[in-house]
C-alpha cells in the first residue's frame, strides 16, 4: 500500500555562510601583510633619505631580506609608484623617486591652509594639560637635538605639529597633511643636517607654543606662517646644495618625462 507521504529527497545541505574570518571573505580586521610590512619600511626609508633619490631598487634583493617571494615586493613598490616615491622604467628599471620640484608648492599651500586653521582652534580651545603636552613635545626637541639625532627631531616635529590639530579637535586633519607634505617631509630631512636648523625649528615652534597658552590665534597663526615660510627658504638653499636629488623646476611644474630614469 503506497504511503501518502512524499519520499524523502537526499539534498546537500547549503554551505554556511562565510564568517569574517572565513578565507572567502577579506578580514577589515586582519593583521598587515607582508606587502604593507615591506610598503611601510621601504616608504619610512625613502623618506627619510636612507635610501637616496635616484637609488635603485632591486626587488629580488628586498625579497630575499624578508623571505617572501617577490610578488609582495612588487605590491609595496607599485603602491610607492602610486605616491610619488618610486619611479618605474621599463627599460632601465626601478628607483627612487628624485623629489618633483612642482608638487611642492601645491603640498605647502594645502599645508600651510589646514595648519592656519588648526593652530587658531588650538589657541581658542587648549587646556593647560594640552599646553603642557606641548612642552613636553619642545622639551623632546631640545633633547635629540643635544644628540644631533636629526631620526628624532623628525619624529618630535611631527609629534608636535600632530598634537596641535588634536588640540584644535580636529585630528583627521593630520592625516591629509601628512599625504600632501610627503615630498615637503623628505626636503626636510635635507635640511636637518644643517648647522643651527634644529635649533631654529625649536625657537619657531616655542613661539607657536606661545600664542596657543596665552589664547592670542593672531599671533599663534602668524608665528606659524612664519615658520611654514621659513621652511620653503631652507629648502631653496638644500635644493641648489642638491640638485641631483630634485626633478623638475619650480617654475612650470615639469618633472623628468617618460623614459628619462634618475
Amino acid at each position: 500500500m503506497p504511503s501518502d507521504t512524499p519520499p524523502t529527497l537526499s539534498l546537500r545541505a547549503p554551505p554556511p555562510a562565510l564568517s569574517p574570518r572565513s578565507p572567502g571573505r577579506r578580514d577589515s580586521r586582519r593583521g598587515p601583510t607582508a606587502a604593507d610590512a615591506i610598503h611601510r619600511d621601504l616608504r619610512a626609508e625613502i623618506v627619510s633619505l636612507k635610501r637616496k633619490p635616484g637609488e635603485p631598487i632591486v626587488e629580488k634583493q628586498i625579497a630575499e631580506a624578508y623571505g617572501v617571494s617577490r610578488t609582495p615586493v612588487r605590491e609595496a613598490v607599485l603602491k610607492l609608484a602610486d605616491e610619488g616615491l618610486i619611479e618605474i622604467f621599463p627599460q632601465s628599471g626601478t628607483f627612487v623617486a628624485r623629489i618633483p620640484l612642482g608638487a611642492l608648492p601645491e603640498a605647502g599651500v594645502i599645508r600651510k591652509v589646514l595648519e592656519r586653521a588648526t593652530v587658531r582652534f588650538a589657541a581658542e580651545r587648549a587646556t593647560r594639560s594640552q599646553v603642557a603636552a606641548l612642552h613636553a613635545c619642545l622639551e623632546r626637541q631640545r633633547e635629540v637635538d643635544a644628540d644631533g639625532d636629526a631620526d628624532g627631531f623628525h619624529q618630535a616635529d611631527e609629534a608636535f605639529h600632530a598634537h596641535i590639530t588634536e588640540m584644535a579637535g580636529y585630528p583627521g586633519f593630520w592625516t591629509i597633511i601628512q599625504q600632501a607634505k610627503v615630498q615637503l617631509d623628505r626636503c626636510r630631512r635635507l635640511t636637518l643636517p644643517v648647522p643651527g636648523r634644529m635649533r631654529t625649528v625649536i625657537a619657531e615652534h616655542e613661539a607657536i607654543v606661545e600664542g596657543i597658552a596665552t589664547r592670542d590665534a593672531d599671533e599663534a597663526e602668524r608665528c606659524l606662517i612664519r615658520h611654514l615660510d621659513n621652511l620653503q627658504i631652507t629648502v631653496d638653499d638644500v635644493r641648489n646644495a642638491a640638485p641631483l636629488y630634485f626633478s623638475g623646476n619650480l617654475t612650470d611644474g615639469t618633472d623628468a618625462g617618460p623614459g628619462d630614469p634618475p
